[in-house]
């Protein structure tokens, strides 16, 4: 090895021992909190569309329509999610991680607070689903800001072989924050009647939501601003418009995050969204969902840390695209089991399916995406090819799911397709990305 690699190779190792462990422990869990509070007002949405706001806020006489229109004002978040994305990703790449994500995090909170005080279709009419969706689309835009700068928070703080591990605890806030919606939903349904819930228990949860939010802001507060951005200020590199420097230089990396982000997201909505409906319509009770969904997403949370941990061993393509077939073959079994109306097999389909297979490609997005993009335009380009990917397939999932369902008399076949053509997007597009696991993550 030349003195020239010798030197490199002690700078780097000067740069990791240069941040206290106590402070990347603090950067972690002040990821993983304000993730888990933001995927949990976010996915309470998702929850509730299925049970209550067909009924409450769209009501028709036909049940079908009332429930693609919950299903649909879902999906409309994700359509602004890129909005949010380049909004806050700006801020973030410019001014900081840590200041854009308490913007985002008190966006989340303020929405979902007033979704649980606001009067139903019955009470103010017309004016209920306007002001539901527009409460909805200001969850998009916070979201879109959140998930690339709580991955930043976790992944510019890592040690080089712990990136993977690291990169993975943000993202187990969306499993912690799906169950936890799902265990304080499945709590008040046992602890109240159908009609006290369907009438105001609902509400709980998104108005308990200020207390979460403050917590998350406390923990934050603590955290630092991110060691690759103060390298950025340190040496004023920042970039002037980072959003066209992204367009213009990386466009290729953006495309390329959009593809990996299609088997991801449009896998996640099958379980946490879609299924609830599709498991009410085959007679399961909505406390049996719930905690089906619950004990799935818990099982997902020391298994997402695993592959984490197993792509810092053998690279982030091999668990992600490993994990992508795996989805593939396991498709068809995961609706036959539904199907079965069996407590016991549609718990196996989910746990297989959420529990373990979505970990592992789960677990690897937000630092596959991460290490895709130099640390100027990170922010940036991060967010525009997760939350495009999101838009694309991850919230019209649950719509596009009922529709083809509909339209093929019940037949679950054309979504098993539908599914399995994402996954092949994702294979190729992973399959043609730069593997960086081990390598500097700035330079």
């Amino acid at each position: 090895m030349s003195s020239s690699s010798l030197n490199h190779t002690a700078t780097m190792a000067d740069k990791e021992t240069m941040v206290p462990d106590a402070e990347r422990r603090r950067a972690l869990i002040g990821s993983a909190v304000g993730s888990t509070i933001e995927w949990y007002d976010y996915f309470l949405y998702g929850t509730m569309s299925s049970i209550i706001f067909a009924k409450q806020f769209f009501p028709s006489d036909n049940a079908l329509v009332s429930q693609m229109l919950s299903l649909a004002t879902f999906a409309l978040a994700f359509l602004i999610r890129p909005i949010g994305g380049v909004i806050f990703s700006h801020i973030g790449d410019r001014i900081g991680r840590k200041k854009t994500l308490a913007m985002t995090l008190s966006m989340m909170g303020l929405s979902t607070v007033l979704m649980g005080l606001l009067p139903n279709y019955a009470q103010i009419g017309i004016l209920a689903p306007i002001l539901l969706t527009f409460l909805r689309l200001m969850q998009g835009l916070a979201l879109g800001g959140e998930w690339g700068g709580g991955v930043l928070l976790a992944v510019e703080y890592s040690p080089r072989k712990k990136r993977g591990f690291f990169g993975a605890v943000p993202q187990t806030g969306a499993v912690l924050g799906l169950a936890l919606g799902n265990i304080i939903t499945s709590l008040l349904s046992a602890s109240m009647s159908e009609e006290a819930f369907l009438s105001w228990g609902w509400r709980i949860p998104f108005v308990g939501s200020i207390v979460l939010v403050m917590v998350g802001m406390w923990i934050r507060n603590a955290v630092g601003e991110t060691p690759s951005f103060k390298k950025i200020q340190a040496s004023r590199s920042s970039a002037p418009i980072p959003i066209k420097q992204t367009l213009q230089f990386h466009w290729r990396q953006v495309l390329i995050a959009i593809g990996a982000k299609v088997v991801e997201t449009s896998t996640f909505f099958l379980y946490a969204t879609f299924t609830i409906s599709y498991m009410m319509d085959h007679g399961f009770a909505r406390a049996t969902i719930l905690n089906i969904v619950l004990v799935c997403a818990l099982i997902a949370f020391p298994c997402m840390l695993f592959f984490g941990h197993l792509s810092d061993k053998i690279g982030r393509k091999k668990v992600f695209i490993g994990g992508s077939i795996a989805f593939m073959l396991w498709i068809f079994p995961y609706f036959w089991l539904l199907d079965q109306k069996s407590v016991w097999a549609a718990a196996l389909a989910v746990g297989v399916g959420l529990g373990i297979i979505w970990s592992s490609y789960g677990a690897m997005i937000g630092t596959l995406l991460a290490e895709a993009f130099p640390p100027d335009i990170r922010y940036t380009g991060m967010s525009l090819g997760y939350q495009i990917g999101a838009a694309l397939v991850g919230g019209p999932m649950p719509l596009i799911a009922t529709a083809l369902i509909a339209y093929y008399s019940g037949s679950y076949v054309p979504v098993v397709i539908f599914l399995v053509l994402c996954a092949l997007v994702s294979i190729v597009a992973v399959g043609i990305a730069r593997d960086r696991s081990g390598l500097p993550l700035d330079e």
